[in-house]
Protein backbone atom coordinates (compact mmCIF):
# COMPACT_ATOMS: atom_id res chain seq x y z
CA UNK A 1 0.00 0.00 0.00
CA UNK A 2 3.43 2.90 0.94
CA UNK A 3 4.65 1.83 -1.88
CA UNK A 4 1.37 2.60 -4.40
CA UNK A 5 0.93 5.83 -2.23
CA UNK A 6 4.27 6.92 -2.94
CA UNK A 7 3.74 6.15 -7.34
CA UNK A 8 0.64 8.51 -7.02
CA UNK A 9 2.31 11.26 -5.28
CA UNK A 10 5.23 10.79 -7.56
CA UNK A 11 3.10 10.53 -10.60
CA UNK A 12 0.77 14.01 -9.43
CA UNK A 13 4.10 15.67 -8.94
CA UNK A 14 6.12 14.84 -12.10
CA UNK A 15 2.50 15.62 -13.76
CA UNK A 16 2.69 19.38 -12.48
CA UNK A 17 6.29 19.56 -13.14
CA UNK A 18 5.60 18.65 -16.36
CA UNK A 19 2.93 21.48 -17.25
CA UNK A 20 4.89 24.48 -15.36
CA UNK A 21 5.59 27.00 -18.02
CA UNK A 22 6.76 30.16 -18.24
CA UNK A 23 3.96 33.09 -19.09
CA UNK A 24 5.31 36.33 -20.72
CA UNK A 25 3.36 39.28 -20.41
CA UNK A 26 3.33 41.71 -23.30
CA UNK A 27 2.00 45.24 -21.85
CA UNK A 28 1.48 48.23 -24.02
CA UNK A 29 3.95 50.89 -22.88
CA UNK A 30 2.35 54.76 -23.42
CA UNK A 31 4.43 57.26 -24.64
CA UNK A 32 6.29 58.50 -21.71
CA UNK A 33 4.96 61.75 -19.54
CA UNK A 34 7.01 64.50 -17.77
CA UNK A 35 6.43 63.90 -13.85
CA UNK A 36 7.17 67.30 -11.63
CA UNK A 37 7.47 67.45 -8.10
CA UNK A 38 6.56 71.22 -7.26
CA UNK A 39 6.60 71.42 -3.73
CA UNK A 40 7.36 74.77 -2.90
CA UNK A 41 7.39 74.56 1.23
CA UNK A 42 8.41 77.12 3.62
CA UNK A 43 9.66 75.65 7.06
CA UNK A 44 8.14 78.42 9.81
CA UNK A 45 11.14 80.44 11.10
CA UNK A 46 13.45 79.95 8.58
CA UNK A 47 14.47 82.19 5.20
CA UNK A 48 13.03 79.50 2.78
CA UNK A 49 15.24 80.44 0.23
CA UNK A 50 16.01 77.04 -1.23
CA UNK A 51 13.80 75.37 -3.12
CA UNK A 52 14.12 72.02 -4.82
CA UNK A 53 11.89 71.06 -8.22
CA UNK A 54 12.76 68.08 -9.09
CA UNK A 55 11.94 66.46 -13.01
CA UNK A 56 11.56 62.68 -13.96
CA UNK A 57 9.42 60.79 -16.68
CA UNK A 58 6.89 57.86 -16.48
CA UNK A 59 8.34 54.54 -17.69
CA UNK A 60 7.43 50.89 -17.96
CA UNK A 61 5.82 48.68 -15.52
CA UNK A 62 8.82 46.53 -15.43
CA UNK A 63 11.32 48.92 -15.59
CA UNK A 64 13.62 49.21 -12.34
CA UNK A 65 14.83 52.81 -12.56
CA UNK A 66 12.95 56.23 -12.85
CA UNK A 67 14.32 58.03 -15.61
CA UNK A 68 15.30 61.69 -14.97
CA UNK A 69 14.52 65.04 -17.25
CA UNK A 70 18.08 66.87 -17.79
CA UNK A 71 18.59 70.19 -19.52
CA UNK A 72 15.21 71.73 -18.79
CA UNK A 73 14.77 75.58 -18.30
CA UNK A 74 13.23 76.03 -15.08
CA UNK A 75 12.05 79.22 -13.20
CA UNK A 76 9.30 80.55 -11.02
CA UNK A 77 8.14 84.52 -10.86
CA UNK A 78 5.90 86.01 -8.39
CA UNK A 79 3.26 88.79 -9.09
CA UNK A 80 5.46 92.04 -9.77
CA UNK A 81 7.42 89.20 -12.11
CA UNK A 82 10.25 88.66 -10.13
CA UNK A 83 11.80 85.60 -11.70
CA UNK A 84 13.52 82.92 -9.51
CA UNK A 85 15.34 80.45 -11.61
CA UNK A 86 16.28 76.80 -10.46
CA UNK A 87 19.22 75.43 -11.76
CA UNK A 88 20.01 71.65 -12.68
CA UNK A 89 22.39 69.73 -10.24
CA UNK A 90 24.74 68.22 -13.16
CA UNK A 91 22.71 65.25 -14.36
CA UNK A 92 20.41 64.74 -11.34
CA UNK A 93 17.10 65.87 -12.35
CA UNK A 94 17.00 68.51 -9.49
CA UNK A 95 16.36 71.97 -10.24
CA UNK A 96 17.43 74.24 -6.99
CA UNK A 97 17.35 78.01 -6.54
CA UNK A 98 19.21 79.30 -3.70
CA UNK A 99 17.59 82.93 -2.92
CA UNK A 100 13.30 82.16 -3.38
CA UNK A 101 11.41 84.65 -1.56
CA UNK A 102 8.51 83.08 0.17
CA UNK A 103 5.40 85.88 0.81
CA UNK A 104 2.24 84.78 2.59
CA UNK A 105 -0.41 84.94 0.24
CA UNK A 106 1.34 85.96 -3.26
CA UNK A 107 0.71 84.50 -6.41
CA UNK A 108 3.81 82.39 -8.00
CA UNK A 109 3.67 80.77 -11.92
CA UNK A 110 5.76 78.54 -13.17
CA UNK A 111 7.64 77.66 -16.01
CA UNK A 112 9.20 74.21 -17.43
CA UNK A 113 10.24 74.00 -20.69
CA UNK A 114 11.85 70.84 -22.13
CA UNK A 115 11.57 68.48 -24.91
CA UNK A 116 9.94 71.14 -27.30
CA UNK A 117 7.53 71.24 -24.40
CA UNK A 118 6.27 74.70 -22.11
CA UNK A 119 4.59 73.42 -18.84
CA UNK A 120 2.36 76.10 -17.19
CA UNK A 121 1.48 76.41 -13.51
CA UNK A 122 -0.20 78.73 -10.78
CA UNK A 123 -0.57 79.02 -6.90
CA UNK A 124 -1.11 81.09 -4.21
CA UNK A 125 1.89 80.58 -0.87
CA UNK A 126 -0.61 79.68 2.23
CA UNK A 127 0.25 80.27 5.97
CA UNK A 128 -0.12 77.76 8.70
CA UNK A 129 -0.14 78.16 12.41
CA UNK A 130 1.84 76.83 15.24
CA UNK A 131 1.56 73.31 16.90
CA UNK A 132 0.51 74.07 20.45
CA UNK A 133 0.91 70.79 21.83
CA UNK A 134 1.30 66.96 21.49
CA UNK A 135 -0.96 64.74 23.56
CA UNK A 136 -1.33 60.63 23.19
CA UNK A 137 -3.88 58.34 24.39
CA UNK A 138 -4.10 54.50 24.41
CA UNK A 139 -7.33 53.93 22.18
CA UNK A 140 -7.11 50.12 23.25
CA UNK A 141 -5.76 46.85 20.81
CA UNK A 142 -7.45 47.60 17.57
CA UNK A 143 -6.24 51.42 17.16
CA UNK A 144 -2.96 51.15 19.85
CA UNK A 145 -1.14 54.41 20.69
CA UNK A 146 -3.00 57.44 19.14
CA UNK A 147 -1.03 60.73 19.12
CA UNK A 148 -2.56 63.76 18.29
CA UNK A 149 -0.88 67.31 17.15
CA UNK A 150 -3.25 70.00 18.33
CA UNK A 151 -3.33 73.67 16.88
CA UNK A 152 -5.70 77.12 16.52
CA UNK A 153 -7.74 77.36 13.26
CA UNK A 154 -7.63 81.01 11.98
CA UNK A 155 -11.40 82.27 12.50
CA UNK A 156 -13.34 83.83 9.61
CA UNK A 157 -11.72 82.15 7.01
CA UNK A 158 -11.96 79.27 5.29
CA UNK A 159 -8.29 77.21 5.85
CA UNK A 160 -7.12 74.07 4.40
CA UNK A 161 -4.32 71.48 5.86
CA UNK A 162 -2.16 68.57 4.50
CA UNK A 163 -0.96 66.55 7.72
CA UNK A 164 2.00 64.72 7.15
CA UNK A 165 3.11 61.28 9.94
CA UNK A 166 6.59 60.11 9.58
CA UNK A 167 7.11 56.90 12.05
CA UNK A 168 10.32 55.18 13.24
CA UNK A 169 9.18 52.23 13.01
CA UNK A 170 7.78 52.48 9.44
CA UNK A 171 8.93 53.05 5.84
CA UNK A 172 6.40 54.76 4.59
CA UNK A 173 5.45 58.32 5.88
CA UNK A 174 1.27 58.68 5.55
CA UNK A 175 -0.33 62.02 4.32
CA UNK A 176 -4.12 63.29 4.96
CA UNK A 177 -6.00 66.58 4.20
CA UNK A 178 -8.34 68.51 6.12
CA UNK A 179 -10.31 71.55 6.14
CA UNK A 180 -11.69 73.70 8.66
CA UNK A 181 -15.55 73.08 7.39
CA UNK A 182 -16.69 71.50 11.12
CA UNK A 183 -14.07 73.90 13.30
CA UNK A 184 -13.84 76.85 12.25
CA UNK A 185 -12.08 79.21 14.23
CA UNK A 186 -11.21 76.75 17.03
CA UNK A 187 -8.42 74.63 18.73
CA UNK A 188 -8.27 70.96 16.60
CA UNK A 189 -6.17 68.06 15.71
CA UNK A 190 -4.17 66.01 12.87
CA UNK A 191 -3.97 62.64 14.23
CA UNK A 192 -1.73 59.58 13.81
CA UNK A 193 -2.41 55.96 11.86
CA UNK A 194 0.00 53.91 13.15
CA UNK A 195 -1.58 51.02 15.49
CA UNK A 196 1.72 49.44 15.99
CA UNK A 197 2.93 52.81 17.67
CA UNK A 198 4.53 51.48 21.18
CA UNK A 199 6.74 53.32 23.96
CA UNK A 200 10.24 54.61 22.45
CA UNK A 201 8.67 55.20 19.29
CA UNK A 202 9.36 58.47 17.38
CA UNK A 203 6.92 60.60 15.20
CA UNK A 204 7.84 63.51 13.07
CA UNK A 205 4.44 65.85 12.53
CA UNK A 206 4.59 68.21 9.86
CA UNK A 207 1.50 70.72 8.74
CA UNK A 208 0.93 72.57 5.56
CA UNK A 209 -1.64 74.97 4.72
CA UNK A 210 -2.03 74.49 1.09
CA UNK A 211 -5.12 75.63 -1.24
CA UNK A 212 -8.37 74.67 -2.20
CA UNK A 213 -7.29 73.09 -4.98
CA UNK A 214 -4.60 71.12 -3.83
CA UNK A 215 -6.87 70.30 -0.71
CA UNK A 216 -8.85 68.48 -3.85
CA UNK A 217 -6.22 66.85 -5.83
CA UNK A 218 -5.05 65.33 -2.09
CA UNK A 219 -7.98 63.87 -1.16
CA UNK A 220 -8.83 62.36 -4.69
CA UNK A 221 -4.53 61.16 -4.62
CA UNK A 222 -5.03 59.71 -1.35
CA UNK A 223 -8.22 58.06 -2.40
CA UNK A 224 -7.25 56.03 -4.66
CA UNK A 225 -3.69 55.00 -3.15
CA UNK A 226 -4.72 54.69 0.67
CA UNK A 227 -3.35 57.65 3.10
CA UNK A 228 -0.51 55.50 3.06
CA UNK A 229 0.82 56.49 -0.12
CA UNK A 230 4.42 57.42 0.60
CA UNK A 231 4.23 60.64 -1.15
CA UNK A 232 2.01 63.05 -2.98
CA UNK A 233 3.89 62.13 -6.12
CA UNK A 234 4.38 58.26 -5.96
CA UNK A 235 2.54 56.57 -8.73
CA UNK A 236 -1.17 56.09 -7.92
CA UNK A 237 -3.71 53.19 -9.42
CA UNK A 238 -5.65 55.81 -11.63
CA UNK A 239 -4.22 58.82 -13.60
CA UNK A 240 -4.67 61.94 -10.90
CA UNK A 241 -4.16 65.39 -13.36
CA UNK A 242 -2.67 67.94 -11.12
CA UNK A 243 -2.86 72.32 -11.63
CA UNK A 244 0.31 71.88 -14.42
CA UNK A 245 -0.72 72.52 -18.08
CA UNK A 246 1.38 72.06 -20.82
CA UNK A 247 0.55 75.30 -23.13
CA UNK A 248 2.06 73.13 -26.23
CA UNK A 249 0.38 70.18 -26.21
CA UNK A 250 -2.61 70.19 -23.86
CA UNK A 251 -3.36 66.24 -24.58
CA UNK A 252 0.08 65.54 -23.51
CA UNK A 253 -0.25 66.86 -19.97
CA UNK A 254 2.15 65.99 -17.03
CA UNK A 255 1.71 64.23 -14.04
CA UNK A 256 2.35 65.97 -10.23
CA UNK A 257 1.17 69.45 -9.16
CA UNK A 258 2.38 73.03 -8.24
CA UNK A 259 1.96 74.18 -4.75
CA UNK A 260 3.39 76.63 -1.91
CA UNK A 261 3.15 75.70 1.51
CA UNK A 262 4.57 76.88 4.61
CA UNK A 263 4.75 74.26 7.08
CA UNK A 264 5.60 73.24 10.95
CA UNK A 265 6.78 70.51 12.49
CA UNK A 266 7.27 68.67 15.42
CA UNK A 267 8.80 65.82 16.40
CA UNK A 268 7.43 63.77 19.16
CA UNK A 269 8.28 60.44 21.26
CA UNK A 270 5.88 58.08 22.37
CA UNK A 271 5.62 57.61 26.27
Amino acid sequence: MKKVILSVVFFILLLFTGCEEVVHVDLETAKPKLVVEAAINWRKGTSGAQQTIKLTTTTGYFEDEIPIVTGAVVYVKNSTSQQFNFTEVPNTGRYVCNNFKPVIGENYSLTIITNGNTYTASETLKSITPINNITQYDAGPLAGIVVRAFYNDPADVDNYYLYKYTYSNKITSTYYADKDEFYQGNEFFSVSDDEDLKTGDEVEITHYGISKQYYNYMNILVSLAGNNVGGPFQTPPATVKGNIINTTDKSNYPLGYFSLSETVSRKYTVK
